[in-house]
């Protein structure tokens, strides 16, 4: 569900309440939790679950594209925790739509393709992927001054 569709169910299941109206509420409660995730107060919704702010130290990280080793800021990410309701009643009559359910299935399969593919290749190395880059743009050059050539072989 996403915030839109949120604002047409709280609209349509109260007929009192134009759309406009209960946009404005959802607006003003999703606001107001982020106002106070801001200020580093914890949001608690009985039932529901808990928002509060986590705090993550600098670090180095590397990226995976070029492998060069990166610092990253210290930074707080919102963390929400659910409630002990809200578990118990997904446990209690959870039913996934059949998209989660092919989604699941299909990741698992691709999980234990990828698994066993690892197994039976372990003596062969992973090249860098700086390397494969470098590697491809050499080739594409060669295919571009090949084709630059024979431009100007035929004028």
């Amino acid at each position: 569900m996403i915030k839109s569709e949120l604002i047409q169910k709280i609209a349509a299941s109260r007929e009192h309440l134009y759309q406009r109206d209960a946009e404005r509420i959802v607006n003003i409660v999703l606001g107001e939790i982020v106002d106070a995730l801001a200020r580093g107060d914890r949001v608690e919704l009985r039932g529901f679950g808990a928002f509060t702010v986590k705090y993550r130290a600098p670090r180095k990280a590397r990226n995976p594209r070029t492998g060069q080793t990166v610092f990253v800021e210290e930074k707080y990410v919102p963390f929400f925790k659910s409630g002990k309701e809200l578990r118990e009643r997904l446990n209690r009559n959870y039913k996934p739509s059949v998209a989660a359910k092919s989604a699941t299935k299909s990741a698992s399969k691709s999980v234990s393709k990828n698994s066993t593919a690892k197994a039976k290749k372990p003596a062969q190395a992973a090249k860098p992927r700086a390397a494969k880059a470098a590697t491809a743009g050499a080739r594409s050059g060669a295919r571009a001054t090949r084709a630059g050539k024979r431009k100007s072989a035929s004028k």
